[in-house]
């Protein structure tokens, strides 16, 4: 079955880096999409960032355009996410999500990883 696994969170200062992964499991996931969507406390789900199959096409939101990095590695079934210049409004929960389309849609969701920014 599908699953995704994100890890690299934790605690850093404001100003500091972090470098997000998100394995992946269970799909062939060199031919999907993939999302990082984010979520802080006490708010809604937030897009952060996609990445298309090849890895040629990303998009980033306005919020953390210039400073968020999104990559995958096909041959190792990882996503990852790459935060620079980390701000306390990146505190949230990150997700890593792959939407898999077909007459019965699904999308598919890891556990989360906590990022908190704060000094």
């Amino acid at each position: 079955q599908v699953q995704l696994v994100e890890s690299g969170g934790g605690l850093v200062q404001p100003g500091g880096s972090l470098r997000l992964s998100c394995a992946a499991s269970g799909f062939t996931f060199s031919t999907y999409w993939m999302y990082w969507v984010r979520q802080a406390p006490g708010k809604g789900l937030e897009w952060v960032s996609y990445i298309n199959a090849g890895g040629i096409s990303t998009y980033y939101s306005d919020s953390v355009k210039g400073r968020f990095t999104i990559s995958r590695d096909n041959s190792k079934n990882t996503l990852y996410l790459e935060m620079n210049s980390l701000k306390p409004e990146d505190t949230a929960i990150y997700y890593c999500n792959v939407h898999v389309p077909g007459p019965v849609p699904v999308d598919y969701w890891g556990q989360g990883t906590q990022v908190t920014v704060s000094s």
